[in-house]
């Protein structure tokens, strides 16, 4: 029987297969955090997430409520709501001298290898948009894009219309390098791995504050990424969810 590509992929990133690591080489320094902003970027402090008051909800309460939502209320997002969901999905709770960061999610190796995209359309406060999350300064950059953004990643998510219709679309982008350098081969696997973990988090504090989330992989990749500017080898979607008010 001939090989498959997906049984290609796992047999190629099993032990036995993988490259020697960059890091193992000493030669090559570990990729930064997060990367860089460009200068001249307007940036955007969020609230403090330790001071935002949320409904109280049992963990149990909210996994057994919570559901895939595609159809959303026209009510907007507040900006403490929205800074609740990033932090709940990505938010850094210390940054050690190794340096690494340590999450409200787990990743292998707290390589935390994602950057949050943010479609915006109705979040009170900041105007409609692209945003990337800068999630160790707490803060968000925003990213010029032309006014049909929301009807191009539309577009490119199969014409989905939660994404028009959300109030804010999360999309994760996987930067390689910062799972490669330890991790190789396998560190594609974890890539995975680690975006069931975040977004599922993210599912979870929106059941908490009233919200409903359409987790998405159904996209075309190429253009989706070129839509983001991304190259889709080092940097790609890997993950998207839209979010809204019940």
């Amino acid at each position: 029987m001939v090989e498959s590509i997906g049984q290609e992929f796992m047999r190629r990133t099993c032990y036995a297969e993988l490259s020697d690591s960059p890091q193992a080489s000493g030669i090559i320094p570990q990729p930064p955090l997060e990367l860089p902003v460009t200068p001249g970027t307007e940036l955007i402090s969020l609230p403090d997430p330790a001071q935002i008051k949320v409904p109280h909800m049992d963990l149990r309460e909210a996994v057994e409520g919570r559901r895939t939502l595609r159809k959303y209320a026209a009510e907007d997002l507040t900006i403490k709501e929205l800074t609740y969901l990033l932090w709940v999905s990505q938010g850094v709770k210390s940054v050690s001298s190794r340096p690494s960061t340590a999450r409200t999610v787990p990743s292998a190796g707290a390589r935390h290898a994602f950057e949050t995209i943010l479609l915006v359309n109705r979040v009170q406060g900041l105007n409609p948009g692209l945003y990337r999350y800068l999630a160790i300064e707490n803060k968000l950059a925003h990213l010029a894009a032309d006014s049909q953004i929301s009807q191009s990643i539309t577009s490119a998510c199969l014409d989905q219309s939660q994404v028009t219709n959300s109030a804010v679309t999360f999309l994760w982008v996987a930067v390689v390098e910062r799972m490669f350098w330890r991790y190789v081969e396998r560190g594609y696997r974890y890539l995975h791995l680690d975006a069931g973990h975040v977004c599922q988090n993210l599912a979870l504090g929106a059941e908490q504050i009233g919200c409903g989330i359409c987790p998405m992989a159904a996209f075309n990749d190429d253009q989706l990424n070129q839509v983001l500017g991304l190259d889709g080898k080092d940097q790609f979607v890997i993950y998207l969810a839209t979010v809204g008010k019940k």
